[in-house]
């Protein structure tokens, strides 16, 4: 029970371990955006943008797994608007679902330019990871810990792409 005697509502992972909210493993990655980053025309590289996208995932993951992780699928990535050099990229992370050795994890990426202030949303990405053991095997995650409402959408929304990347795959 928390502090004001609600049960929590812990879902997922190895019920052996204490479950973590996914406050507990937000990442918030800035980079500024330079020459080296981009094409001819001052784009940022696409290919630059989802490197990025896979950190900020991974990192956010490893933060709830305390373990290694690797990238199983990233779905599909749609860029709203390009990223020019002289943005200031912020991606933000966090943990949505998580499965026995599997996490999916959300990033939502935005481009500021520091000069006027402007903000705006370049892309949003679902990356799901498994966590590693020692010897490289998948091994169990801590259970997710909902606490909010929209805790709760993300997670039935995150098991839901599941289902369908498990039918994908042939797994269920």
């Amino acid at each position: 029970m928390d502090n004001e005697g609600n049960i929590p509502d812990i879902r997922g992972g190895n019920p052996k371990f204490q479950a973590k909210c996914a406050s507990d493993s937000q990442v918030t990655l800035s980079q500024a955006m330079m020459p080296s980053d981009a094409n001819p025309l001052g784009n940022i590289h696409g290919g630059h943008v989802m490197k990025l996208v896979d950190e900020a995932g991974g990192l956010a993951a490893m933060r709830h797994a305390r373990r290694p992780v690797v990238t199983v699928a990233v779905d599909s990535m749609s860029f709203l608007s390009p990223v020019k050099v002289g943005h200031l990229l912020t991606l933000r992370s966090a943990v949505n679902w998580v499965g026995k050795t599997s996490l999916e994890v959300g990033i939502r990426v935005e481009a500021e330019n520091p000069i006027t202030g402007e903000i705006t949303h370049t892309n949003s990405a679902f990356a799901v990871y498994v966590a590693l053991d020692d010897a490289g095997r998948p091994v169990v995650v801590p259970p997710l810990i909902l606490e909010s409402e929209d805790e709760k959408r993300r997670w039935a929304e995150a098991e839901a792409r599941q289902a369908i990347r498990l039918q994908r795959w042939g797994k269920k």
